[in-house]
């Protein structure tokens, strides 16, 4: 399923990743058009309307010393620690997100006859499934060539029988990435996340990252009251199961360098300009 929305991002994510590789070398606009299959006029216009700036301008967000900078600023993340327990709230960029955290041992002996409902949507960064479990958010996963959707939910939840409904969760899909920028406060966006209790509360840690801003694996450790687990934290913001509205995209090494990301490094990069683009305006 290939909408004009998702090409578009295929064509800007070819540009970024030129950006990103050869930005000491301040690639032209003709450079970056090309990789994207476009003319400069229409690539120039495409990529603004998409990034709400000029490429030059978001690749000054995709350096090393833009990336050190946000990091020294340090994120709000002390406050992370006081939700110890399984669950809690957290907000992401005018939007609410209620998590309900289970361990997989909670959760075996319930999750017999419930049923996911599932559909494939789009987004500034491509396509993605939708995964919901009684209305609640169960899984956001970016679609990579070869991604079948019933292979990524039944490893996630192999309990539950699969439901392709695009219209059951079509209205959760509008408030992940909505049409514009205020998001009543009023509708939360309810999460279900599955993972161990050290997994649930460095998930939760990360709602704590404001949109535009950047925290190191070592901040996130010390935030969840473990200053000794980075390499752990790492291994559990790699396996976060929603992506985007859970925002490990905002994770980045210590050096400044931003690391790999679960749905390609190409659309890290591409959420940590958008993002920037969006707070700077």
């Amino acid at each position: 399923m290939t909408t004009n929305s998702t090409y578009t991002y295929q064509q800007i994510a070819r540009a970024i990743e030129h950006l990103t590789t050869h930005f000491r070398e301040q690639p032209s606009l003709g450079e970056l058009a090309e990789k994207a299959n476009l003319s400069e006029f229409h690539f120039q216009r495409l990529f603004t309307e998409w990034a709400g700036v000029s490429p030059k301008k978001f690749g000054q967000y995709l350096t090393l010393e833009h990336a050190k900078t946000q990091l020294r600023k340090g994120a709000p993340l002390s406050d992370a620690a006081h939700e110890a327990g399984l669950s809690g709230t957290g907000r992401l960029h005018d939007l609410f997100v209620t998590i309900e955290g289970i361990t997989p041992g909670q959760f075996k002996q319930a999750g017999s006859g419930l049923v996911l409902s599932y559909g494939i949507f789009n987004s500034p960064f491509g396509e993605y499934v939708l995964g919901a479990i009684n209305g609640k958010i169960a899984l956001l996963h970016f679609l990579n060539d070869g991604d079948t959707p019933e292979s990524i939910l039944t490893a996630a939840w192999p309990e539950v029988a699969l439901h392709w409904n695009q219209d059951a969760v079509q209205t959760l899909a509008d408030q992940v990435f909505p049409s514009n920028d205020v998001v009543s406060e009023t509708h939360a966006l309810p999460v279900l996340l599955r993972g161990s209790a050290f997994q649930l509360k460095v998930w939760e840690a990360l709602l704590k990252i404001p949109e535009g801003r950047l925290a190191s694996y070592d901040q996130v450790a010390e935030a969840i009251g473990q200053p000794t687990a980075s390499r752990a934290v790492g291994t559990a913001i790699g396996s976060n199961p929603v992506g985007y509205l859970i925002p490990c995209h905002r994770v980045i090494k210590k050096t400044g360098l931003f690391g790999g990301y679960r749905w390609g490094v190409e659309r890290k990069q591409a959420m940590l300009g958008w993002e920037a683009a969006r707070v700077d305006q």
